[in-house]
């Protein structure tokens, strides 16, 4: 018989192949929207940016960018999950790792190009599906945003608009990658991910996530289930 701290070890574990899969494919989805030569989201644009007067890789400076913010993250007390760190960590790697491959070019076409950059949107729908449903913490920003929210009592889309808005300002400034493909994803990935959370049943309301904290608790043998925090 599997005891309780057993099975929290394997219903983690368990959740592991879908939390990567979505971080690889996140990373995907950026390079393909860089690809498509049409401009990229304000992140996009802000990360370009930086690589374009630093030694840095695309994928190094999301790294960067997201230590940062979880840095402030935790000093606006938001401790973050197992799963912000990983998109610290990984979608920097994966970016950089698939971009070696070489296995992407952009269209002549701006029909291919219209067309790339909507596989990237998709992709990136579909991406914040597959790492968001196991439960396991958001991403950098999205924390900092949720910890800006809280401290300051404003709305949502005030901090989130005012998130975008100053890292594409800053971007552009960098000479970042700005174009009608910048416009597009504003307006659209968010609907991208809307549909993909319907599709595969996911409840963004429906559950809490899990912070490093307690997930370190739940592994040791806490009473608590973990099932509380991930969806199965």
């Amino acid at each position: 018989m599997i005891s309780e701290q057993n099975s929290e070890w394997l219903l983690l574990v368990k959740k592991l192949p879908s939390l990567f899969f979505g971080l690889m494919l996140y990373a995907l989805a950026v390079l393909i929207m860089r690809d498509a030569g049409l401009g990229m989201n304000p992140w996009g644009v802000f990360h370009m940016g930086v690589s374009n007067y630093t030694p840095l890789t695309l994928g190094q400076v999301t790294q960067l960018t997201g230590f940062v913010i979880l840095a402030l993250s935790f000093l606006l007390k938001m401790v973050p999950g197992i799963a912000s760190i990983c998109n610290m960590i990984f979608i920097g790697i994966f970016v950089d790792y698939i971009d070696s491959l070489g296995i992407l070019t952009t269209p002549s076409s701006l029909i291919g190009k219209i067309i790339m950059l909507f596989i990237g949107i998709i992709c990136t729908g579909w991406a914040t599906y597959f790492y968001l449903r196991v439960r396991l913490g958001a991403g950098p920003r999205d924390g900092l945003m949720e910890g800006l929210v809280k401290k300051t009592k404003k709305p949502v889309w005030l901090i989130r608009g005012i998130i975008e808005v100053s890292v594409l300002i800053v971007g552009y400034l960098l000479s970042g990658p700005v174009g009608f493909g910048t416009l597009v994803t504003a307006i659209t990935i968010g609907f991208s991910v809307q549909f993909a959370f319907k599709v595969g049943g996911y409840d963004a309301s429906g559950g809490e996530h899990i912070n490093c904290i307690e997930l370190f608790q739940k592994l040791k043998g806490n009473n608590k289930p973990m099932e509380k925090y991930i969806s199965k």
